[in-house]
């Protein structure tokens, strides 16, 4: 800080001074002693003093002082009312041994300033000449208001100032000095509550618009003029500060003449005079400052947005009528309150952590936030913060809340429905989405497919869960126990009837207790003790599919018409997906069974053991083209084959069905080998027109009696564009039947030759054929598919027949397929023992031939 004034404001002070020296000036002195006499009194400050600044300090006038300080000079170095003018505004300190500001100065120093407020005197120019200020010897707090008046009074002291530098023959100087004061604006009243008397200068008549003439020194005369909607206020707060012997504050309206409005700001404080108390103070025009506030105020009245003014202590000084609303307060119990005080509940919680963080960043914050009961609201705040404290801006989207979580819980339920073609674990899993949004605790229980004598028949509970992980072992037990014990006059019993709702709102335990038979269900459902409780129908197309049972307990009271209208919702849903997956299961059912009517068991020929399995395809309620077979043709030879029609429906199902057919009577009213089978089968389609394609191959066993002794076999195929057959030898090593080169499918060329093929397997052999859902999959390329099933093959040989098929199967179609699969496993067992309990009976057709093909059997 420069602390020395400029060469102007210098002047200025020089000037000043002069003048108060004056004869003419003389009287200015004491008029600054009662200025600032009046300063100390309105603050309660022990001393108030004015300082002119030139080459030193001079102070002009002052209250509380030394007798011989006013007039007194002394080194602007040492002066506060320096720091002040070198500041440019107010100066405001509430320990002065503690700012730097200060703290080495003499005053300071020597105990004799604790506390001080100070404003700087400035000329036309705007260049600060001197202070006006208030100390105490001990530390306190200044208000806004404080520094308020005293920049009033400190307007008053430069036209005293003015006053006296005017010279006794310079009438226009006067003329100035008075149009200063004027622009002061400053009004003072002094009443004595003892005699009711009130004096009021010309400057305060003015603005209470009466006159001389009029004013008859009673306080009923300026309340007639005040505003009714203030008036009461206002002779409040002047009976508050006379009983209490302290200030007074207040703003108000003038109701002029021609209906206007003049707002007055008056601040006074009760002194002692002579023993007697009074009350003295001063009022100025904010009219240009309050009517733009005034304008805000209607302005925030009419939103439809809360609004919520906080000074810089958190207590609030405006509501509007939404703010009102939604706290379920009037604002005459809010304003004047802390924010923690009116609300509580916002303290620790994220409103009081986002209000703090704007009020330390500065910087504006927007959050949703819940605020509980008894209000139970949901707000969008804008925390945004300013000089003089918090504003808040609250939105009401409790309503959007509401309809966003319905949203979102439907869809959740939609997902869960959907994301499975499990429809009854998914409907299962309800009840954790039901539970806490919709009810304390929940079951869902399914109805079955087929009608059943009793209603209890055919009802499962399924699903259940409770807000408190404690009771949700007492809902399961609950969940056990409760179908077993429903009466026919049963809520659940009614609903199923009905297909409506039920809905207890009240006594929900006794009055469940009473058509439940006596047993456990009692117990549990006491321990349980639900207050209230709906059931609600699960409809699919004209039946009731399941029940969704929703309890509360007595804290959150009965289940709300809109948690009932959100459960219709989740009701059509999950009524829909159990009924769709009952037709589904039903049409699975009907299409699995006529695929399998359409495959025949394969023979069991002396000491060959033949599985056969067929799968379905996991996302499909179509039949498919898929096909095995295992039959004996006259000669005693076996024919063992597996193929795949093009396409999975109807057409499919019964193009497989004629092309197995063929593929039979070919077979054994010939006697042919594999390439032979195949070549007539091809004619006979185009004959027969059966418009289709597929794969196919056909593998014959034949033994002499010399390969019958040696125990080793003929293996005859031929391959009509399907997947090789895979060989597993006794020593474990896996091999796969490979032609020359892929041959054309059947349908496609009756005129194409068909190849056939020979190997010899030894004793334990066993030869694998399968169809393509075994090995191919949407997202692999089929030769990881063969080699999975070479892989997988390895490691299974030597198990049991049956076993190996299984898990061959279940290796292969983790998580499923997307196609049927026919799947053959032939396993040549040792000739010189006994068949193996294992293999089954022999299944030997009696027509078949006793020729030197049939295997011969053992001693």
């Amino acid at each position: 800080m420069g602390l020395r004034p400029s060469s102007s404001a210098a002047a200025a002070g020089r000037r000043f001074a002069r003048g108060l020296r004056t004869p003419s000036g003389s009287g200015n002195g004491s008029a600054l002693d009662r200025i600032t006499g009046l300063a100390a009194r309105l603050m309660g400050a022990s001393a108030s003093q004015v300082s002119l600044l030139s080459d030193v300090q001079t102070i002009a006038g002052g209250a509380g002082l030394a007798p011989s300080a006013v007039g007194s000079e002394g080194p602007l170095a040492d002066s506060l009312c320096t720091v002040t003018a070198d500041l440019g505004g107010p100066l405001v300190v509430t320990d002065a041994a503690c700012d730097d500001r200060v703290r080495g100065l003499p005053p300071v120093t020597s105990g004799a300033v604790g506390a001080y407020l100070g404003v700087p005197l400035a000329g036309d120019d705007g260049l600060p000449f001197g202070a006006l200020c208030v100390f105490d010897p001990v530390p306190r707090t200044w208000s806004p208001s404080d520094v308020a008046v005293l920049e009033e009074l400190a307007r008053a002291v430069v036209a005293e100032l003015e006053l006296a530098a005017l010279s006794a023959d310079r009438r226009a100087d006067r003329a100035r000095w008075e149009l200063a004061a004027v622009a002061g604006g400053v009004g003072t009243f002094d009443l004595d509550p003892a005699t009711g008397a009130l004096v009021l200068d010309d400057r305060l008549l003015e603005l209470s618009d009466l006159d001389r003439d009029s004013f008859s020194g009673r306080s009923e005369d300026v309340y007639a003029h005040v505003h009714p909607d203030d008036v009461g206020d206002v002779a409040a707060r002047v009976g508050h500060a006379l009983a209490t012997a302290g200030s007074y504050e207040a703003e108000y309206r003038i109701v002029l003449a021609d209906g206007r409005h003049r707002w007055v700001a008056a601040r006074g404080r009760v002194v002692e005079d002579g023993g007697a108390p009074r009350l003295v103070g001063v009022a100025h025009d904010t009219t240009a400052q309050r009517e733009p506030m005034q304008r805000t105020a209607e302005l925030l009245e009419g939103l439809a947005v809360a609004f919520i003014a906080m000074d810089t202590d958190w207590v609030m000084t405006h509501v509007n009528a939404e703010a009102e609303r939604i706290a379920g307060h009037g604002r005459s119990r809010l304003l004047g309150r802390s924010l923690w005080e009116a609300f509580p509940a916002t303290v620790g919680t994220a409103f009081e952590d986002n209000y703090r963080r704007a009020a330390a960043t500065g910087q504006p914050v927007v959050f949703d936030a819940h605020y509980p009961a008894p209000l139970d609201v949901w707000v969008e705040v804008r925390a945004v913060p300013g000089p003089h404290g918090i504003a808040l801006y609250f939105l009401d989207i409790t309503e959007r809340v509401r309809l966003q979580r319905r949203s979102e819980l439907l869809g959740q339920v939609t997902a869960e429905l959907t994301g499975t073609l499990d429809a009854e674990d998914a409907v299962a899993r309800l009840a954790r989405l039901a539970v806490p949004e919709l009810a304390d605790w929940c079951l869902v229980t399914l109805v079955g497919d087929e009608p059943h004598h009793g209603f209890r028949r055919g009802l499962r509970d399924v699903g259940w869960w409770h807000t408190d992980p404690g009771l949700l072992p007492v809902v399961e037990a609950y969940a056990r126990e409760r179908i077993p014990a429903l009466t026919d006059t049963s809520f659940v019993a009614r609903a199923l009837g009905t297909g409506r709702p039920v809905v207890i709102e009240e006594e929900a335990t006794a009055r469940i207790r009473e058509v439940l038979v006596p047993g456990p269900a009692h117990e549990l459902l006491e321990r349980l003790s639900p207050s209230s409780f709906a059931v609600v129908p699960l409809r699919g197309r004209g039946r009731t599919v399941g029940l969704l049972s929703l309890f509360n307990g007595p804290a959150r009271g009965a289940i709300s018409a809109e948690a009932l209208a959100t459960v219709a919702d989740i009701a059509a849903r999950a009524g829909l997906a159990l009924d769709n997956a009952r037709l589904y299961r039903q049409q699975r059912q009907l299409a699995e069974g006529l695929q399998r009517s359409l495959l025949t068991a394969p023979a069991q020929p002396d000491h060959v053991q033949v599985v056969v399995r067929y799968t379905p395809a996991a996302e499909t309620a179509q039949v498919g083209g898929d096909w095995h077979d295992a039959f004996l043709q006259p000669s005693g030879s076996m024919i063992v084959t597996v193929g795949d029609v093009l396409g999975h429906n109807t057409e499919a199902a019964a193009a497989m069905g004629q092309i197995r057919s063929m593929l039979r009577a070919i077979a054994v009213t010939t006697g042919a080998g594999p390439a032979e089978i195949l070549r007539r089968v091809d004619e006979a389609m185009t004959t027969l027109q059966v418009d289709t394609t597929a794969t196919a191959v056909v593998v014959r066993l034949q033994q002499t009696e010399d390969e019958a002794a040696r125990g080793v076999t003929e293996v005859h195929w031929s391959n009509a564009g399907h997947p090789p057959p895979m060989v597993i030898n006794p020593d474990g090593t896996v091999l796969p039947l490979n032609g020359i080169r892929p041959e054309l499918l059947l349908g496609v060329d009756d005129t194409a030759r068909r190849s056939e093929f020979a190997v010899t397997l030894d004793r334990d052999a066993t030869l694998v054929l399968y169809t393509d859902g075994l090995i191919e999959r949407r997202d692999q390329h089929l030769d990881d598919g063969l080699d999975r099933l070479h892989r997988s093959l390895e490691e299974l040989a030597g198990r049991d027949l049956d076993e190996l098929c299984d898990e061959l199967l279940a290796r292969m179609l983790q998580g499923g397929s997307d196609d049927d699969v026919a799947l053959v496993a032939v396993r040549l067992h040792r000739q010189d023992r006994p068949r193996p309990v294992e293999a089954g009976p022999n299944r030997i057709p009696d027509d078949v031939a006793d020729s030197p093909d049939v295997i011969p059997q053992p001693d």
